[in-house]
């Protein structure tokens, strides 16, 4: 008696099973992709943006200490 996973290894070996599972599943991907797309577009945005921002705020520190740094000699 086989188990659960050597019988779902067992299915997905045929190649024309495989075929029709990934022809049922891309509609549903691109679905899933066209509601997401943006979102993901506004997250890599975001991201971008905080990196300048604190990119920014590492400069200014520098600047700030060295600043002080030259004061105090």
């Amino acid at each position: 008696m086989k188990n659960i996973k050597d019988t779902c290894i067992e299915f997905f070996q045929d190649e024309n099973i495989r075929k029709d599972i990934q022809e049922i599943i891309k509609p549903i991907y691109k679905i899933i992709y066209n509601d997401i797309y943006l979102y993901l577009w506004f997250v890599c945005f975001y991201s971008m943006l905080i990196i300048f921002i604190l990119l920014t705020i590492l400069v200014i520190v520098i600047k700030i200490f060295n600043i002080n740094k030259l004061k105090s000699h």
